[in-house]
């Protein structure tokens, strides 16, 4: 892979939600996910991390922790030993600078250390608090543990994911956290605005991984009430129009199409030759396209079994008919389309020279996020944050000797 263009990489730029001071004891993925764009447009992100780091270090490539780097940019690394009522004592003497505090420990475990969320708002009134979690404070499941392959499961989206005549498939990604990060940074900037505008009231934020993910899986449950039919597995077909799938092309390489709307199935049909097709009683309306799906089917994959993925997107994009080329990492960063927008960019890296990571999202036209420090080393940030509340010095060796304080 050729290099690639630097993007939004400022050292010492200040964002929009500079001032904003983020206390982050999360763990894994979702957290993660919800600091990093705080961070990316401004917060100041502390990350606290156990003595071992937070848990998404171990999941390396080639001995390089590319996950910790992309999600843990623009934040600063404090390690503490939780488990010493010293550590949490210094957490205490934290919170007042802080506008917003991340957790995803257990339901109770906070309350355990001492840090509910009462205890918390005495220490901070303004103070907004995430708690993230598998299945919510309360419920009878709260104390399950939620990894996101459980809830991916539980919520419904592995039942609707694959073929029907095989096993459900859960994700190759964390779509349970990250789905919950994104709705997580919108519930911050919530609770944010809350305070700003109603006399620094601050407030605790239920984050289960389960709801977000439930929520963006159209109305399954309303379909089933008036259908009484569980939606099918289609692989890449759709219950709603056809034709939609993935289709192979002569090459080997895949391609997307999408026939959503009347005209542009017409138009599909015309493009490769079959104009008979559009008054034909299997294709003529959308429901007769979907009741004839295989038949369908065979015919647009046969035509674009005849082309490379190339020629395949070429000629229906010159016929102004839906679709795009599937692609995998490899093929990504070459498109021009990603290339000319910078989606993907190098990013100074201690370990890697330069780091490959997606650019900040959302793209703000007057206030843009920046990248402004890669991910922190272990501890990398414990003299200088703990010197804030009055611990340097022989107070702070002391600390560091007893392992209190550590990385």
């Amino acid at each position: 892979m050729s290099d690639l263009a630097q993007r939004d990489y400022q050292p010492g730029a200040k964002g929009t939600l500079d001032g904003v001071r983020v206390l982050d004891l999360s763990r894994l993925f979702a957290g993660n996910v919800l600091t990093q764009i705080l961070g990316d447009f401004g917060a100041e992100v502390i990350k606290v991390e156990p003595p071992e780091g937070d848990t998404l270090r171990a999941w390396k490539t080639e001995g390089i922790e590319t996950h910790w780097k992309i999600y843990a940019r623009n934040k600063k690394s404090l390690c503490l030993s939780m488990r010493d009522p010293r550590a949490v004592d210094l957490i205490r003497k934290l919170v007042p600078s802080c506008q917003v505090f991340v957790e995803s420990f257990r339901p109770g475990v906070l309350e355990t250390m001492g840090l509910s969320p009462e205890a918390l708002h005495k220490l901070n009134p303004g103070l907004t608090i995430i708690r993230i979690s598998g299945w919510g404070q309360d419920g009878p499941y709260a104390q399950r543990p939620g990894f996101g392959t459980v809830i991916e499961g539980f919520s419904g989206f592995a039942s609707m994911n694959g073929f029907g005549d095989r096993e459900p498939v859960l994700p190759p990604m964390y779509l349970a956290d990250g789905v919950a990060g994104l709705y997580g940074a919108s519930a911050a900037m919530i609770g944010l605005r809350e305070v700003e505008v109603n006399g620094g009231r601050g407030q605790v934020i239920d984050l289960p991984l389960l709801d977000p993910l439930f929520a963006i899986l159209s109305p399954q449950v309303a379909n089933y009430r008036l259908t009484g039919k569980v939606k099918p597995r289609t692989g890449s077909r759709s219950t709603n129009s056809a034709p939609r799938n993935a289709y192979r092309c002569s090459d080997g390489l895949y391609v997307g199409l999408s026939g959503s709307i009347q005209r542009m199935t017409e138009r599909l049909f015309r493009a490769i030759g079959r104009p008979d097709l559009v008054d034909d009683p299997r294709f003529r309306t959308n429901a007769d396209r979907l009741r004839h799906a295989d038949e369908l089917d065979a015919i647009i994959g046969a035509f674009i079994g005849a082309r490379t993925q190339a020629e395949t997107v070429a000629f229906f994009e010159a016929a102004e008919v839906t679709i795009g080329p599937i692609y995998d990492a490899s093929q990504i960063v070459k498109d021009p389309h990603v290339v000319a927008r910078e989606l993907v960019a190098d990013y100074p890296d201690p370990e890697m020279g330069r780091l490959p990571m997606h650019h900040i999202v959302p793209r703000l036209g007057g206030t843009p996020g920046t990248i402004r420090t890669p991910a922190p080393r272990l501890g990398e940030h414990n003299r200088d944050l703990l010197a804030e509340i009055g611990v340097a010095g022989d107070a702070f060796d002391a600390l560091v000797r007893d392992g209190v304080v550590c990385g």
